[in-house]
């Protein structure tokens, strides 16, 4: 059986300095995952308040565990107070 990779697009939409710092301190720590094989950090050009965030994994439960670490629910404690985020958590669709 293939493993299905998931892919997490968040957009954030908040206090910039801030926001980007979050994001930049959590680069290295989320690539170092076992499980991880994308996570960038893109900044809207037109609203320089608006962040996209592109994660990649191996499959769910890379996602799972990604979830489950110090980083994570630091992140997860400190992001309301600097952005709304929307997240989608998608799967590859195939094209024959």
């Amino acid at each position: 059986m293939t493993q299905a990779p998931t892919k997490i697009a968040a957009i954030y939409l908040g206090k910039a300095a801030e926001l980007r710092a979050l994001l930049l301190c959590m680069a290295p720590l989320c690539r170092a995952e076992p499980g991880n094989l994308r996570w960038d950090v893109w900044c809207d050009r037109a609203h320089g308040q608006r962040y996209v965030l592109d994660e990649l994994y191996l499959d769910a439960a890379a996602v799972a565990v990604h979830r489950m670490t110090s980083h994570y629910q630091a992140y997860l404690a400190k992001i309301p107070e600097l952005a709304e985020r929307t997240v989608w958590v998608l799967e590859a669709v195939e094209v024959g």
